[in-house]
């Protein structure tokens, strides 16, 4: 019998002699956003929400996180999904409950600052769809990039968020840099802009349980606006942390439903909910009710199972203690190396990590900061010989620009002007808010796409995400067929799955009397499925064969060291030069998307362009050619 079944057998009645709590515990679930973010790479579907949404609408949660954050880009790129959808399709599933989203400030849930009149658009259109809640937050806590966004958020009559992102640079609060007096001036600021409440975003599972009680009871000395503390799970701490920060009289804790807690993500609600049982913080939740909503939930697990990590022995990772870098930001390092086949560089990485960060800033690592700096960590172990910073994103530029805000250190002075060395919006960084440097960007999204986008939602789409954005909205309409790797799953074909996998391992199948004769462009991959290795050939499909698509460049194809290769695995954003082109040496050609960065690769030599072998968005491995250049 499983836990379930014991648990119906013996249900209690919690609610016996239960006195109501004179300071109730406020709850934000997760799971609908950053729970599966962090466990399962934002994968998801709205389908597999729905089930369980009327369910968490009847628990009695302060909110429900169902937004934001990186599910604007894995829906469409993805999933296939609409973004825009999905907050109306909870919608009609939970009346009770306010719906809460991450919102990056000026960033919206993209890897830039957008202009002020994206920015509106989108507040506009998610308050429009259905967002009562907006927890806003700016990576470098610069709360001048809030500006534009907290107005439409106060013009729609929603709740505003203030955050604030924790992280430090001692083993403990309270170093030169991230220390009380820090958090309390910024707290200072957030009331100073009308935060309906104050949030303390960890990231990373670094805020330790002392800490916390410490900077909670210096928060309610200072102000009245309610408190809401958000951690991770990752270091191990942050069931004791949010006990601690509750005995110190904090207003609101996030928390996650069993299924998608613990490990990269968060404390799961059911302990805390006992834990709390009978005191003068009890949530007053059903522990009967949280019960049947994670027995529902785990009957989608199978669905996304592949994508957890079963290498690791432990559910927490206490290196997160040493190098203080987030759940997302490591898989984001992990997949990069193990792309550029140098994984063997991970250490080398952690060990450049810091310093990196203390040049660009000693900013705060939270997307896309975190990104920002890890991808920059890596180019700078893997390319960096004679000297440093050999292979610049376009990111950091636009950081030492000063294009993302106010660092929290000055960025080192070495660093800043090689990265701002022939920077197109020139060589002298900026000290203004950001948005004011930004021109209009949505009269020029509208005119690029109105032969395709069908409302303001489709336009705020492409604004944000302008190749993949263009790619998603031709398969929503019928324009382009649907690749097989963003359409859903379902159990039976899971079923399926694990049923030949389960054959394969127990040696039956061998059956091959219905096999078609093997082509001659097999390819050889290697599959180790629980310990067992298997290899296995597979050819490219016909109608792939046909469609037209340019067939991937060759490493072999390189004839001379004139071409543009791929240094690392990405997608292509853009071109700036074209067949028959005459090119100068140094000029950018190709810009390409890796880990969500931009990188400029620019011409070795002087020439004209012979051929471009590959089509915006299409993804290219490390070592392919993109360009000839003769």
């Amino acid at each position: 019998m499983d836990n379930h079944g014991i648990l119906e057998m013996t249900k209690m009645n919690y609610d016996t002699n239960r006195p109501n709590a004179k300071n109730p515990i406020k709850i934000q679930d997760v799971s609908l956003r950053d729970g599966h973010q962090s466990i399962f790479a934002t994968r998801g579907r709205t389908e597999d929400m729905i089930p369980v949404a009327k369910m968490l609408d009847e628990v009695g949660f302060y909110s429900l996180e169902a937004w934001g954050g990186a599910t604007f880009d894995v829906m469409h790129r993805f999933l296939n999904e609409d973004p825009w959808e999905r907050i109306r399709t909870l919608k009609k599933h939970i009346t009770k409950t306010p719906l809460s989203m991450l919102l990056r400030g000026q960033n919206l849930v993209g890897y830039r600052n957008y202009a002020d009149d994206v920015v509106e658009a989108f507040v506009q259109r998610a308050c429009d769809n259905g967002i009562d809640i907006f927890r806003i937050f700016d990576a470098l806590n610069d709360f001048r990039n809030f500006e534009t966004a907290v107005k439409i958020v106060k013009k729609n009559g929603k709740h505003f968020q203030g955050t604030i992102c924790y992280s430090l640079t001692e083993p403990r609060m309270g170093g030169e840099t991230y220390n009380i007096d820090y958090y309390l001036e910024k707290a200072k600021q957030l009331e100073k802009m009308g935060a309906d409440s104050i949030c303390i975003k960890d990231m990373a599972g670094l805020i330790a349980p002392y800490d916390a009680y410490n900077l909670i009871v210096a928060l309610k000395k200072q102000t009245d606006i309610p408190l809401h503390l958000h951690t991770h799970f990752t270091s191990g701490m942050a069931d004791l942390t949010l006990l601690k920060a509750i005995e110190a009289g904090v207003d609101i804790i996030d928390t996650c439903m069993s299924p998608y807690a613990y490990r990269t993500s968060h404390p799961a609600v059911e302990p805390l909910v006992i834990s709390l049982l009978g005191t003068n913080r009890d949530s007053g939740f059903d522990i009967n009710k949280l019960a049947e909503i994670s027995k529902k939930m785990e009957e989608v697990i199978p669905k996304y199972k592949h994508l957890l990590d079963d290498t690791k022995n432990a559910i927490i990772d206490i290196n997160v203690i040493l190098h203080q870098t987030p759940g997302g930001m490591l898989s984001n390092l992990v997949n990069q190396l193990r792309q550029m086949d140098a994984l063997d560089k991970l250490n080398d990485v952690f060990e450049a990590l810091p310093k990196v960060r203390k040049e660009l800033g000693q900013v705060p690592l939270v997307t896309p900061t975190s990104q920002i700096v890890g991808t920059q960590t890596v180019n700078n172990v893997l390319f960096d010989e004679d000297e440093s910073y050999t292979n610049i994103t376009e990111q950091v530029k636009d950081l030492c620009f000063g294009l993302y805000g106010k660092t929290t250190l000055p960025i080192d002075e070495a660093v800043q002007k090689k990265a701002l060395q022939n920077y197109p919006r020139g060589e002298k960084p900026i000290s203004v808010r950001p948005g004011d440097t930004l021109k209009a960007e949505m009269p020029q999204v509208h005119a690029d796409f109105k032969d395709l986008a069908k409302d303001m939602d489709d336009e705020v789409l492409c604004a944000l995400y302008p190749v993949t954005g263009k790619r998603f909205l031709k398969w929503k309409y019928g324009l382009a067929e649907v690749p097989a790797d963003v359409k859903p799953k379902t159990m039976t074909e899971v079923e399926a799955t694990n049923e030949l996998v389960q054959k394969a391992l127990s040696g039956k199948l061998t059956d091959k009397t219905d096999a078609p004769d093997k082509p001659a462009n097999a390819q050889a991959f290697d599959v180790f499925v629980d310990g067992e290795y298997f290899k296995v050939e597979v050819a490219d499909s016909v109608s792939r064969q046909k469609s037209g698509k340019k067939k991937k460049a060759k490493k072999a194809e390189v004839v001379s060291g004139n071409d543009i290769v791929a240094p690392i695995p990405g997608m292509i954003v853009e071109f700036k030069k074209k067949v028959g082109d005459e090119v100068k040496v140094g000029e950018t050609i190709v810009v390409l998307e890796a880990m969500k960065m931009f990188n400029n690769l620019d011409a070795k030599v002087d020439g004209v362009i012979k051929e471009i072998k590959f089509d915006t968005g299409d993804s290219v491995a490390k070592g392919d050619v993109i360009v000839e250049i003769g």
